[in-house]
């Protein structure tokens, strides 16, 4: 599997920062580290600290500080997972139970507050102007997609450009900081910056698509998640969206009624009309055409193994299964 494939590729890297993510999460508070150490364990696929370490590798960065700067996003990534499974009311998460529901509410958004606050101190340490207003920027963004999704909620007016409005705030951000970081430590000029970062915003939307596709047809083994979890918090994800706009009277009404009350008792019925209107593969191929995106605008960089790596990490966003 090419992702298996990467991960090998990136195993010295990542070790590095693994072991940073380690030693910078200790507090002298005990609740910290208990919670610290649960997340570390259950940890998911290191995705976006991963963008920051090839983005940099694949621009000839020589130094240190793409390790240091993966561990930051890998905190601000795990803060955000952290405050959503409080407001989405998850307990389920990769398969296992989520922070909020092993340790309550209360210790996940504080502890979540303590990641923040961790990734920005050690973005300081960098010293460079630039990277923290990458950061801050992307923090903030991600924030306020946050509340988009909130408002959005139970929505069934919500449209395609409203959502991937959403779908940019709260996951394409955070790729695309990943990949900027890379370049400014890389000190590349400004078309390849944009470049780079312009990948990152494309792949992060695919990645987001594809999850919304899970939500209605994956193995919950291999995803981690329930089905119809986006569902019942009445969340109007692409699919649902276009079941709306393309089924008939009756089907539009199922899938409306589904968002605004979050039934998940009409999971089966919903799931027939994206089934009827070709939802899925629809969305399958918003995917598809994020990814072939992604994979056009790294045409300036060099041929090398890890720009290959994020060919391949495109194409795995668009057509992965978990």
């Amino acid at each position: 599997m090419p992702f298996e494939t990467i991960k090998q590729s990136l195993a010295p890297d990542m070790s590095i920062v693994d072991r940073i993510i380690r030693t910078r999460l200790h507090s002298d508070v005990a609740l910290v580290n208990q919670m610290s150490e649960y997340i570390i364990n259950n940890g998911g696929k290191r995705l976006r600290p991963a963008l920051v370490v090839l983005s940099a590798n694949a621009l000839g960065y020589s130094g240190k500080y793409h390790h240091d700067l993966a561990a930051v996003v890998e905190f601000i990534h795990t803060a955000t997972l952290l405050h959503d499974d409080v407001v989405d009311e998850s307990d389920l998460r990769r398969g296992q139970a989520t922070a909020s529901a092993l340790f309550g509410n209360a210790a996940s958004v504080l502890v979540g507050d303590f990641l923040y606050s961790r990734a920005f101190q050690m973005m300081v340490e960098v010293n460079d102007m630039r990277v923290m207003q990458t950061l801050a920027d992307a923090t903030n963004t991600i924030a306020e997609g946050e509340v988009l999704q909130l408002l959005s909620c139970h929505d069934a007016n919500v449209d395609a450009a409203s959502y991937l409005r959403v779908i940019y705030c709260k996951t394409a951000k955070l790729f695309e900081a990943a990949m900027r970081l890379g370049a400014i430590l890389s000190q590349v000029d400004n078309a390849t910056e944009e470049a780079v970062a312009k990948y990152g915003v494309h792949l992060g939307t695919a990645f987001q698509l594809v999850d919304d596709i899970l939500d209605y047809s994956g193995d919950e083994h291999e995803t981690g998640k329930n089905l119809g979890d986006d569902l019942s918090e009445g969340k109007p994800t692409l699919p649902l969206i276009y079941a709306m706009q393309h089924g008939d009277i009756e089907q539009a009404a199922v899938v409306k009624q589904a968002i605004e009350k979050g039934n998940i008792e009409g999971f089966a019925e919903v799931l027939q009309v994206i089934k009827e209107t070709g939802a899925l593969e629809f969305t399958r191929r918003q995917a598809q055409k994020e990814s072939d995106a992604a994979c056009a605008a790294l045409s300036m960089l060099p041929d090398t193994n890890y720009k290959h790596s994020l060919l391949q990490l495109a194409d795995f966003a668009a057509t992965r299964q978990f």
